[in-house]
């Protein structure tokens, strides 16, 4: 489950999706079976939330992860980089970032 809080020693990626109306759904499927399938299963994680905008023009992808290295390595790992390649075919474009929480509120 997802919580947010600044003494929570994870690391937290944001990742933003730049898409169409037209491929919106196509890439959300994609990323949530990545998730079911794949993701969850991975050494580290520990949750994510995926949101779409009103205008289905963007998709954000709220995910925490023990370490910095538990997301980089699920990134290089052979089934997720067929699968990013999927993905980013349908995307005008997509950049994770790492952050730490700076406040909760």
């Amino acid at each position: 489950m997802l919580t947010i809080s600044q003494d929570r020693h994870h690391q937290t990626v944001l990742t933003t999706f730049e898409v169409t109306p037209g491929t919106c759904e196509d890439v959300l499927d994609l990323l949530t079976t990545a998730y079911r399938e794949v993701i969850s299963k991975q050494p580290g994680f520990i949750a994510a939330a995926l949101h779409v905008n009103d205008a289905q023009t963007r998709i954000a992808n709220y995910s925490q992860w023990r370490a910095r290295e538990d997301f980089q390595a699920m990134l290089r790992g052979d089934e997720m980089r067929v699968r990013n390649r999927e993905i980013n075919a349908l995307c005008k474009g997509f950049e994770p970032v790492m952050y730490d929480v700076a406040t909760v509120l």
